[in-house]
């Protein structure tokens, strides 16, 4: 099907901005008229035509089925939110009863542009209008202190936000440490670049949720080249484990997180081995079919657990990861008893959605794998269908497609199987 209609200029406004989302999602995304999308979420298809082109404003509850409908995870609500907000306060504006609002008007701004141009697919001039707002945009350098705040609050909403949601944000911070690098003193910069490194890492840790893996290497490789920048050895380990952990979930083939994992040790030092790096090199043993290494790799694990951990001031690190390693390699091993035993372990010690989703998935895994395709499937399909759809993240559906993965070819006729097939292909986490 061919689509020709008008042309909206998403730079125009933010509710250009928002019909050019709409009308991207309808026509490119997933190919449909606007009598087809209309009758899905019950709407007149000449009023879909006017939100597109920000003739007239959508009510809120057509936004929310339009953004269910078309699996985007929560963006277009946020935009719809940030239009609304960023017309009221320019209503502010107009009337003189702004005060300390301009700032916010202007932080909004850039909030909205990174929305659509930072996540969004459009391929629109939202990346021109970006960096003039962000080449101008110095209201907010902050203290060293201020800045690890600002890390710390990323990796909370990453914890328990939509990453649709978190992205933005994100995008706004990388800019303005950019910028506050380049007037900063030799010494500040230094330790602006560890900001930076961080921030990089939780930005591509967003994207590999998103499923958008092309960007997500191109942001750890600035996360690497900012935390070599910094000098701080910590920090480079600590970024290559992170880098290592998402590479796991469909991104990078088992072997090449092995090297990273090689590389990462290496910086590290030989007198005592990384925990963080021994919990992912299990799981991409475990992905490579390599049980008996894995479980080898899960003892040196422990035995390095029992000698302490380095604390992790940015609190990327917490013990469940020791726990949901031996849950991801006791599961893909199909025993069922060790990986229930550590299940509750990691239920009762992490704060993360996608850790606690991913344990009842291993437990579906563990069943498929001693062949009970049947509960297995089910199992999953019914974790899945639990989670709102903003919040299955690739790791989730990954850890799912484990599950399918594992289905034996004489049992692909089996009741489920093809219903958690396509809960994973129609319902995507952005």
């Amino acid at each position: 099907m061919r689509f020709i209609s008008e042309h909206v200029d998403p730079a125009r406004s933010p509710w250009h901005l928002l019909g050019a989302e709409l009308r991207h999602q309808r026509e490119q995304v997933h190919r449909l008229s606007l009598r087809e999308v209309a009758r899905q979420v019950y709407c007149d298809d000449g009023d879909l035509s006017k939100w597109e082109r920000a003739i007239t404003r959508p009510h809120p509850d057509n936004i929310r089925r339009l953004d269910d409908f078309y699996g985007a995870g929560g963006r277009i609500m946020a935009l719809h939110a940030l239009a609304v907000e960023l017309e009221r306060l320019r209503t502010l504006v107009k009337e003189g009863t702004a005060g300390k609002e301009a700032a916010t008007e202007r932080r909004q701004v850039l909030r909205l542009a990174a929305v659509g141009a930072g996540i969004g697919a459009l391929g629109i001039p939202g990346e021109t209008l970006r960096q003039a707002i962000a080449a101008s945009y110095a209201g907010d350098f902050r203290t060293i202190a201020a800045w690890h705040r600002a890390c710390a609050d990323h990796l909370y909403a990453l914890h328990t936000r939509p990453p649709a949601q978190v992205a933005a944000d994100l995008l706004i911070d990388l800019f303005i440490v950019k910028r506050q690098r380049e007037v900063s003193s030799p010494a500040e910069t230094v330790e602006l670049e560890g900001v930076s490194a961080t921030l990089a890492g939780l930005q591509a840790n967003v994207l590999s949720r998103l499923g958008d893996h092309g960007a997500a290497l191109r942001w750890w490789h600035t996360a690497r080249q900012a935390a070599d920048a910094s000098g701080d050895r910590d920090l480079q380990v600590l970024v290559r484990a992170e880098e290592a952990v998402h590479g796991v979930y469909g991104q990078r083939d088992p072997q090449s997180v092995l090297d990273i994992i090689d590389e990462a040790q290496r910086l590290h030092g030989p007198a005592k081995p990384s925990v963080a790096l021994l919990s992912t090199q299990a799981k991409a043993l475990s992905a490579l079919g390599k049980h008996d290494q894995a479980q080898k790799t899960l003892e040196s694990l422990l035995d390095a657990a029992d000698k302490g951990v380095t604390p992790d001031p940015l609190g990327f690190w917490s013990p469940s990861k020791i726990y949901f390693a031996q849950s991801w390699v006791y599961s893909a091993m199909g025993d069922e008893a060790k990986a229930a035993k550590i299940r509750d372990q990691v239920l009762s010690h992490t704060r993360g959605y996608q850790y606690r989703a991913n344990v009842h998935l291993h437990e579906a895994l563990s069943m498929v794998v001693n062949g009970g395709t049947t509960e297995g499937v089910r199992r999953a399909a019914e974790v899945i269908d639990s989670i709102k759809p903003a919040y299955r993240t690739q790791h989730i559906r990954h850890t799912a497609q484990m599950v399918l993965d594992a289905v034996p070819l004489e049992h692909q006729d089996r009741p489920g199987v093809a219903e958690l097939r396509e809960l994973l292909h129609y319902q995507p986490a952005t």
